[in-house]
């Protein structure tokens, strides 16, 4: 097979940023993608719909002129999330989720949740709306070791909510470990997941052997090698319950090489290339289109993308730094070859 031709597949976790960030990302987003989730962790975050709703307007304003792809918006949960919100977000018809960080997990997560037990009437408005859960699935105790808050999380936190909220529509996102991808493929269909491309393509081994490798440093961090086989298995294994979402986030090359270098790996430069790359040395380019084209569409109740995009077997080298607000950014893969490339 030298060429694939597939559905226009969709990105259900993205980081865009905002103001001149967007002249970056938003045509990037557009190059192979119909619709993504916009992550909602700006400063200040995105926590009512008229936020929302003036954030979407500045991204369309980047969308290019030929394009019609769909920035679809999330709202930020608080300790102090109403309700109220819930239902008009529900309303809106441009809010396809609520995103749940805990408090200091990641970029711009200070104002997350400190309590999930704070929770529950707006789980509850979220359920009787059909409203989805997004979850970043990590604890942030610090007697926790960072490798293993993701599998602490559905433990301690993911199991009981599950239980006792069965119709809420839950994406655990970015799994990172056996555990995480173990609980979605073994749960009712309520429960989904999105995988990345760097959790796929590398291991903490690519991160630390030999020194730090600051542009694969991205949260929740990476993990072991078996860890990575279980989220190669799980995205190649044809399940609907999993599905593309790059967590693609860019920062400058300088805030990523600093004494305290920030996380997250911008992957939009060639993002359906890179999950080719993965579905192709795992014997099972088959299963690319439903995990990125259609899995994600049917979790979130959408139609498939009407229009196809085509990839071709051919090697070509990624490039080794993209401009991005008048510095450069290291994109993941920086200088190394793909075997698939986006064509039409």
């Amino acid at each position: 097979m030298d060429t694939l031709k597939i559905i226009r597949p969709d990105d259900w976790h993205l980081h865009l940023r905002d103001n001149q960030a967007l002249e970056t990302t938003v045509p990037a987003a557009a190059r192979c993608f119909g619709r993504s989730i916009i992550m909602p962790n700006l400063n200040p975050p995105v926590t009512h719909v008229e936020m929302a709703y003036q954030y979407r307007n500045r991204i369309l304003k980047h969308r290019p002129a030929n394009s019609d792809w769909q920035p679809l918006m999330v709202l930020y949960l608080t300790d102090n999330t109403s309700p109220n919100e819930i239902y008009a977000a529900a309303e809106s018809g441009f809010i396809h989720g609520c995103k749940y960080y805990p408090a200091g997990a990641t970029t711009n997560s200070d104002s997350g949740v400190t309590d999930l037990n704070k929770m529950n009437s707006v789980f509850k408005a979220m359920q009787e709306t059909g409203m989805l859960l997004l979850m970043h699935g990590e604890v942030t105790s610090t007697d926790i070791d960072i490798f293993d808050r993701e599998a602490v999380f559905i433990e301690r936190h993911l199991r009981s909510i599950v239980e006792k909220y069965p119709n809420l529509k839950i994406v655990l996102e970015h799994i990172t470990t056996q555990q995480g991808a173990d609980f979605v493929l073994n749960h009712s269909d309520n429960v989904g997941a999105t995988i990345t491309p760097q959790h796929l393509l590398y291991n903490r081994n690519h991160m630390l052997v030999g020194g730090i490798r600051p542009h694969l440093f991205c949260l929740p961090v990476l993990k072991r090698d078996t860890h990575q086989q279980a989220l190669i298995s799980a995205a190649t294994s044809g399940s609907h319950k999993i599905f593309l979402g790059t967590d693609s986030a860019p920062h400058t090359q300088d805030a990523k090489e600093s004494c305290c270098g920030c996380a997250g790996c911008f992957s939009h430069h060639a993002a359906i290339e890179l999950y080719a790359q993965v579905f192709y040395q795992a014997d099972a380019l088959d299963k690319l289109e439903a995990f990125a084209s259609i899995n994600g569409p049917d979790f979130y109740g959408l139609p498939h993308n009407k229009s196809k995009i085509t990839l071709q077997k051919n090697s070509w080298q990624l490039p080794d730094s993209i401009s991005y607000e008048g510095s450069q950014l290291i994109p993941l893969g920086a200088g190394s070859s793909l075997n698939w490339e986006l064509i039409g």
